[in-house]
């Protein structure tokens, strides 16, 4: 994975995780194993011990491992390694900004940007999605044919706690389960893909950008993704949610017109480079 800063610096990196991922995903002996793997009762016995105080053991190593700065955290004692993974930030140390104008991250993570086009495909977590395919939605997806789809994507060390990017009427949520093809891949709306993730997503009706889409995406398993809200008005910068060990990006889908984004993350993007970006600081700026 190459990254950049905002700074323009640039920073190479493909984890043990990445490449385990990769290989699991595109051998059929291993889509196989995984297909047991995440099988409901696998995957809540799975769930059962990172709730459970016999996980905690794994939190000092993992601090250790990815350089984890602690003292942003607010302190606690951890009752479970989940517990610990969805550890609450002091606010301090992920500002909002409040400009009227502003696109923020909602999320850490290291971020993309690419045109909507029906066609376009999108890499999510190692899976290939066009808008309609994502949404499960054609006429949705139409709606968003020519303006931008951000990807955010979170890695180990990243606050996996997640906000909204603006003031805004939410409409109710959707969940889409997760499905993994076993030996072939198939083709969904001219994507070839070896899995989907579970994902859920919202419309927004923001103060300043217009109808926003922002989904999160999970793993093949179930209960990665926590979303707080129903139907409800929220603000910039509240909690939306959490991401459990296995859900790592966050999706924003702006309409034609809506937002200008950063010229650096779009420059990085067609080079190859994700942009790394913390919760709450400006990703663009509204051209309404």
């Amino acid at each position: 994975m190459n990254y950049r800063d905002r700074q323009g610096n640039s920073f190479k990196n493909s984890t043990n995780q990445d490449k385990t991922l990769e290989m699991m995903y595109s051998k059929a002996p291993f889509r196989l194993a995984l297909k047991a793997l995440s099988a409901p009762v696998v995957s809540k016995i799975g769930g059962r011990f990172m709730d459970s105080f016999w996980s905690t053991f794994l939190i000092d190593s993992f601090v250790k491992k990815n350089h984890i700065k602690m003292s942003d955290y607010e302190k606690r004692r951890y009752r479970s390694y989940n517990e610990f993974f969805t550890r609450k930030i002091k606010s301090k140390s992920r500002p909002i900004n409040k400009e009227s104008s502003v696109l923020i991250a909602p999320c850490d993570g290291k971020v993309s940007a690419y045109p909507i086009t029906l066609d376009a495909k999108f890499k999510i977590k190692n899976s290939w999605y066009t808008v309609e395919s994502m949404l499960k939605n054609k006429k949705l997806a139409k709606e968003y044919v020519g303006g931008t789809c951000v990807i955010l994507r979170l890695t180990v060390d990243n606050y996996h706690r997640y906000c909204y990017v603006d003031d805004a009427a939410k409409e109710r949520n959707h969940f889409i389960p997760g499905k993994l093809y076993t030996v072939n891949p198939v083709i969904l709306d001219h994507v070839n893909i070896y899995k989907e993730n579970s994902r859920a997503y919202c419309l927004l009706n923001t103060r300043n950008f217009g109808e926003v889409i922002q989904m999160e995406v999970g793993a093949l398993m179930v209960g990665k993704i926590h979303n707080y809200h129903s139907v409800a008005m929220v603000k910039r910068g509240q909690e939306k949610g959490r991401f459990e060990f296995g859900g790592s990006t966050v999706v924003l889908l702006l309409k034609r017109d809506a937002v200008s984004m950063d010229e650096d993350i779009l420059r990085n993007t067609i080079e190859g480079y994700e942009t790394i970006v913390k919760m709450g600081e400006q990703i663009g700026t509204s051209i309404f």
